[in-house]
């Protein structure tokens, strides 16, 4: 009986260890330990070189309407890449710009910025859109006499930017004192950028025969039919812009790159926000 005991004992010893090794993962069953793999490291995005600055830190009185953080533009959504409403610019485009500033502000003008270094995330989605003829939501506005399955023959849409590079910006000039734009309203009734200025969506700019953004001839700056007091405005800027070292873009009467540009073959895609500029 003491023998029968014993061995009884030595069996329910060996069931427990059972039980306890085939309550573990077989990889802990074979002798080995089960690690869980390292998570991904989190994806940063890219800042900007030390050479690109906030315009806001070199002239405070340009005004900035930053029209692709809003729904407000071609689209008709804020655009991919646009976290924040500021304009970031080469530290030369900047001190530039604030130049021209100080001759438009003694003839009772200010600089108004719609758009300035721009992330290559931001032309992909302008791309993407482009490609979906069937979201034509803003047509009426900013394209109505342009078949949208032409906008890349016709180089209003393409896959790289100068503005990527960070000394070109998109601007007009305001009469000061400047009046507050009321904002866009998503899905409100839509206006030709083309039509007179009263019918326009609200701009507190000169009238320079069209909106910004205008996909038509009549924005080629000197389009022939834009005459007299639109074409004045046009030319003041383009004279004021021209003598701080900016070069027009002949098709669009608000689009002007700084040259010698600071990277001239670079094109950037750090996020247009106040975090990309901070320094580590």
């Amino acid at each position: 009986m003491p023998r029968l005991a014993a061995a009884l004992r030595g069996l329910a010893a060996a069931a427990a260890a059972l039980i306890t090794v085939t309550a573990l993962s077989p990889s802990a069953a074979a002798g080995t330990v089960t690690r869980r793999a390292p998570s991904s490291p989190p994806v940063h995005d890219p800042k900007a070189p030390r050479e690109f600055v906030a315009l806001r830190s070199v002239d405070a009185t340009i005004i900035q309407e930053m029209r692709y953080f809003t729904p407000h533009d071609f689209m008709g959504v804020p655009v991919t890449g646009y976290r924040a409403p500021m304009c970031l610019l080469t530290r030369d485009a900047a001190r530039a710009l604030h130049l021209a500033q100080r001759s438009f502000l003694r003839r009772g003008y200010s600089l108004k910025v719609y758009d300035c270094y721009r992330p290559q995330r931001a032309v992909d989605h302008f791309v993407s859109w482009a490609k979906d003829l069937g979201d034509q939501r803003m047509k009426a506005e900013f394209y109505p006499r342009v078949d949208k399955s032409t906008l890349f023959r016709d180089g209003y849409i393409a896959e790289k930017s100068g503005h990527s590079r960070g000394s070109t910006v998109d601007l007009t000039l305001v009469r000061l004192p400047a009046l507050p734009t009321r904002p866009y309203v998503p899905g409100e009734p839509l206006s030709s950028c083309y039509g007179p200025k009263a019918a326009r969506f609200p701009d507190n700019s000169l009238d320079m025969g069209t909106g910004f953004d205008c996909f038509d001839t009549l924005a080629h700056t000197l389009d022939p039919r834009i005459k007299g007091e639109q074409r004045a405005n046009r030319l003041l800027l383009k004279d004021g812009l021209e003598r701080a070292g900016f070069v027009n873009y002949d098709k669009e009467w608000w689009h002007y790159t700084f040259t010698p540009e600071t990277f001239p073959d670079t094109y950037f895609d750090f996020p247009v926000a106040r975090r990309s500029l901070v320094r580590h």
